[in-house]
Formats: structure tokens, C-alpha cells, sequence
């Protein structure tokens, strides 16, 4: 079966919570996002808010204080947000992606350290306490003084399953970047039985149908076609004939119903789940998005990116690609009332 462009949208934004605001708890909605990416410390819950009826700031904040959900490096070995039982299980699909981007990124200003005594050392610094990157880079310091003091302690942060405990990731909060052992702050250890199956599952109940290049991009992961291809799923192909996996109970949204105005924050789930990123947005559009490692804030109008916004310190910016319908207007006013800037003004720039 082929699918249009326009139902593989539709499809995606009905999974994401996107079509409408969904009633179901934030904690529920982040199991069904997966993880929700958390590079800069408020997007999630910008992302949260474009998803959720009724969400506020301490909805998010709440969880990450009871340890329900964790902050820390996940997919594509970058910050997420997920629920503490699912980082279980996660976390060690991706430390084979951890060591291989350590080794590359850190072999030759980490020569002569031993990388399994690091890990140990690193360990036993961390049981039963928490520090700042500062304090942990320092300590591994004084054991490998010739080596690069930074370099130590972003390789412990690879090859150690570590979450970032609060204060960080609270709505507007900075700073030092605390780490503590992942088994201690959740209260269990990692699971040891990994399981890319079940990982392709989640991802496909939150984005699907997609492409094994799709699910690689979204994950970090390589080498899944033997995987996908092996596990019992519907297949389909889109305008282009390239197939696409999807669960074989899961169902496709209807093309015709009207997908509402939605501002997403910077690296938003959606933006950054595919490999082929024709179903959200035009190949122009996207050379203006997602810019090196930067992926922009973006404007979806009927379902599709339509411009850009940021937040900024006098109120938001929207950078269109063409004309925009009123309703952004209503639903900037709406996310600056949930930023705390109600009466902020909002200037639109020349169309890009």
C-alpha cells in the first residue's frame, strides 16, 4: 500500500500528540514520546505544553524532583528526557554508540588512560553522592594529570550510565551540571538484556510508519535492517517507493482532518525523528532549520514547517517562509503567556 506525503504527516503528528491537546498525564505522554529531547534546559517543556491540555511548568519539574523522570545522555548520545523505567533499558542499547564516539572524539588527548580504570575511578567517586563535571573532571585529574582535564570528564559521562539530578533541567535553570549514578538516583540497576526490537517498537507507536534509515537517525543506532526486517510489522512505501515499517495494529490518520497551528521548540522529537524530513517540511525549509548541530524552533501550520520563532528577552520572534495564517498569532500569545511573558511583544521578520 502506498501512503501520500500528507497522511505519512498526519500519521506522525496524530502519534506526537499533535492534531489535538491530549489529556493524558505528562509522564504518560513522555513513555509515549520515548524521550523527549532536552539539549536546552526549557525545550521540553515547551514541547510538553504544545502537546498536553493543561500543562504547567511544575508538571514537568515534579517528576524530575520525585525521579520519575530523569535527565541525562540517550538517543544519539545527546540530553533527553525519559521515564526513569525506560532509561533503564535504553542506556545500554546505546553505550556501544557512547564508546565508539568517545574513543573518536577523545583517543589522542586521553593517551596512557586506561579506559576501565576510569571507569572504576569515576564510579566510586560518584557512589553515593553527586558532583559538578568540574568536580568529577578534577578528580579524575589527579590520577592522569598528563591528560586533558576536560576530555576525562566528558569520556566518564560515556562510558558511565550518569543522569543530571535537579536543579538542572527546571524551567530557567542554568549552571554547573551535577552527575550521579544512574542505578542509584533510580533506585535499580540497568538492565543487561538488550533488546533493539523493543526499541524499534516504541519508536514506531510515536513516529511510524518509517524507514530503517528513519529509526537509525532518530536513535543513534546503525546496522537495524536485519533487525526491522526480522520483526513482525506492515509495510508500506511512500510517494518515492521507499519502504516504510510500521506495528500492524497501529492505525493511520485520516489525511483530511485539520491539523491546528503548532510552535515546537529547538530539536523537537518530531523535527528530528527521520531520515527523509519531506513528510514535515520542503528541502529549502529544512536547510533553514536544522543548521550543523542546531535545529531551530519551528512553526507547523496544517501540519506542515512554515517559519521559525525564538523566545527572546523581549518577548518572541517568528521568522515565516511565507504567509501564515491568524491563528499563529493566537498561539504565540498562548506560549507566551506559558513562558511567564504575557504581555511580551511579538515581532514577525521580513518573510525568509
Amino acid at each position: 500500500m502506498k501512503l501520500t506525503r500528507r497522511t505519512l504527516n498526519h500519521t506522525a503528528l496524530h502519534r506526537q500528540l499533535l492534531l489535538r491537546r491530549s489529556t493524558m498525564s505528562p509522564i504518560e505522554a513522555i513513555r509515549r514520546l520515548v524521550a523527549v529531547q532536552g539539549q536546552e534546559i526549557n525545550a521540553p517543556y515547551l514541547g510538553l505544553w504544545s502537546r498536553l491540555s493543561g500543562f504547567a511548568h511544575d508538571d514537568l519539574s515534579d517528576l524530575l524532583y520525585g525521579g520519575q523522570v530523569v535527565r541525562g545522555s540517550l538517543l544519539r548520545a545527546t540530553q533527553h528526557l525519559t521515564a526513569a523505567d525506560d532509561y533503564v533499558w535504553v542506556r545500554p542499547l546505546m553505550q556501544a554508540r557512547f564508546s565508539r564516539a568517545s574513543q573518536s572524539a577523545f583517543a589522542k588527548v586521553t593517551e596512557g588512560v586506561d579506559r576501565d580504570e576510569l571507569a572504576a575511578l569515576a564510579r566510586r567517586h560518584l557512589t553515593g553522592r553527586t558532583l559538578t563535571r568540574p568536580q568529577l573532571r578534577d578528580l579524575l585529574a589527579e590520577r592522569w594529570p598528563e591528560a586533558d582535564a576536560l576530555a576525562l570528564g566528558w569520556l566518564a559521562q560515556s562510558l558511565l550510565a550518569v543522569v543530571h539530578t535537579p536543579p538542572n533541567g527546571i524551567w530557567g535553570r542554568g549552571g554547573a551540571t551535577p552527575f550521579t549514578l544512574a542505578e542509584e538516583w533510580i533506585g535499580r540497576p540497568l538492565e543487561t538484556t538488550l533488546s533493539p526490537e523493543r526499541l524499534v517498537e516504541r519508536y514506531l507507536a510515536a513516529f511510524g510508519p518509517a524507514g530503517v534509515k528513519d529509526v537509525q537517525m532518530w536513535s543513534g543506532l546503525s546496522r537495524l535492517r536485519e533487525v526491522v526486517e526480522g520483526m513482525p510489522l506492515r509495510r508500506y512505501t511512500d510517494e518515492e517507493g521507499r519502504v516504510l515499517y510500521d506495528l500492524p495494529d497501529a492505525e493511520l490518520a485520516d489525511e483530511d482532518t485539520p491539523a491546528p497551528v503548532r510552535l515546537l521548540p529547538s530539536f523537537d522529537n518530531l523535527v528530528l525523528a527521520y531520515d527523509d524530513r519531506t513528510r514535515l517540511m520542503a528541502d529549502e525549509h529544512r536547510r533553514q532549520v536544522c543548521v550543523g548541530s542546531v535545529t531551530h524552533p519551528v512553526i507547523l501550520v496544517d501540519g506542515f514547517v512554515a517559519g521559525m520563532w525564538w523566545l527572546t528577552r523581549t518577548g518572541l520572534r517568528i521568522q515565516p517562509f511565507g504567509a501564515l495564517p491568524d491563528e499563529v498569532m493566537a498561539e504565540a500569545r498562548r506560549l507566551l503567556e506559558f513562558a511567564g511573558q504575557k504581555e511580551a511583544a511579538i515581532e514577525i521578520a521580513p518573510q525568509g
